[in-house]
């Protein structure tokens, strides 16, 4: 059992910046440093710079480039959609009800129960499946007369369940309610075509798709209207106030260009060493399950719990054997508790404790595979005889 390198499994996390990437953001660090509000031909080159990157991000989603709004990153995203969207409906008298899942994101789920605490907006969260899918006809049920909006994730960061977003947006606009979709983690691996999703409003994480951290966008479909979380200079048409981040944004936009170009290549690379996981890992330990729908799941995630681990533990034993991974989202690392995702989905929590997700990216080997069906089955047996003695 040999380790040739540290070997980096949690690409759902975050994953390296591509070097073509990087490449193309270099001159906006030292030589077109301008601010993008100034009127002189510093500031213009840097303009130039953002909307050139609005229109590569535009047309990769199919979309209007004055429907892609710049943020700081996913969370922010979904923050700007769920909250703007809620307060806009409240004030012009179309509802205040949101309708939401107990799988989403923190940065939806928490969002959601602040409205609700802080604010007195009424949330309703449907139930999901074994797999962790909703069914589109609860989004109906969940839907009535004061309801504004209808928030769910395009795949779970967890465990990589893909939902069926185009029925459920049909579904909601049947109802007159608009649909946000968090797609950080589909970005990069599922078709992004707003028209052909049917939402209102869609995030991305530039992070995710081998981009720069601490830059995302977020669709808004022409004629939605949001009032800025962040208020300030009018950026971004008056949703999101700030000096435009000009180096990240055109990361971005490189980034998403490139994920698509090549997404057949990469899915096709994540799903063969997905698969491996998968089957290697399903056969060599008992009292194991894959979480997360066997079919409808993101091309490279491959997620887990195992019967009488601590999934804190395995993570930690995992990592001095030199293997990053996960036991589910990446905000949630060290908590000792069951992971509400998979609790939601009928999961007991004896099983629950021992989740791990392992996400592959595009430097991912067959030696990287080999090594970790090696020392993961190896893992789950010495801490399950660890947990007996105690």
């Amino acid at each position: 059992m040999h380790q040739p390198r540290p070997i980096y499994l949690d690409h759902a996390a975050s994953t390296p910046v591509d070097s073509r990437v990087l490449e193309a953001m270099m001159p906006y660090f030292s030589e077109i440093y301008g601010n993008p509000s100034s009127i002189h031909q510093f500031g213009q080159a840097a303009e130039q710079a953002v909307e050139e990157a609005r229109e590569r991000v535009a047309h990769v989603l199919g979309c209007k480039a004055d429907e892609i709004v710049f943020t700081s990153c996913g969370s922010e995203s979904d923050n700007l959609a769920l909250r703007g969207t809620m307060l806009h409906a409240r004030k012009t008298g179309r509802g205040n009800h949101l309708v939401t899942t107990p799988i989403e994101h923190s940065a939806v789920t928490r969002t959601a129960q602040q409205l609700a605490d802080l604010m007195d907006f009424a949330v309703s969260s449907v139930t999901v499946d074994e797999y962790g899918q909703v069914d589109p006809e609860e989004i109906a049920a969940a839907c009535r007369p004061d309801t504004a909006l209808v928030s769910v994730m395009y795949a779970n960061n967890e465990m990589g369940t893909i939902q069926p977003i185009a029925q459920i947006a049909d579904i909601a606009h049947q109802h007159g309610v608009l649909v946000h979709t968090d797609a950080v983690q589909a970005a990069g691996q599922l078709p992004l075509n707003v028209n052909e999703l049917g939402v209102d409003m869609l995030a991305v994480s530039a992070h995710k798709f081998y981009g720069p951290k601490g830059i995302g966008a977020l669709y808004v479909r022409e004629g939605v209207t949001l009032p800025p979380s962040q208020s300030g200079g009018g950026q971004e048409n008056g949703r999101r106030a700030g000096t435009h981040n000009v180096a990240f944004i055109v990361g971005l936009a490189k980034a998403l260009e490139l994920a698509y170009e090549e997404a057949d290549l990469h899915n096709a690379h994540y799903r063969h060493h997905r698969d491996r996981l998968i089957d290697g890992i399903l056969s060599r330990i008992p009292d194991s399950r894959l979480t997360g729908h066997p079919d409808q799941r993101l091309p490279n995630n491959a997620s887990f719990v195992f019967r009488g681990v601590d999934g804190n533990a395995l993570l930690m034993y995992l990592d001095l054997k030199g293997i990053a991974a996960s036991s589910g989202s990446a905000c949630k690392v060290g908590n000792p508790e069951p992971s509400g995702v998979l609790l939601s989905m009928g999961i007991e929590p004896e099983w629950a404790l021992g989740s791990l997700r392992l996400t592959v990216g595009r430097q991912t080997t067959d030696a990287d595979i080999d090594y970790a069906l090696d020392v993961i089955p190896e893992a789950v047996e010495k801490i399950r005889k660890l947990g007996a003695r105690l």
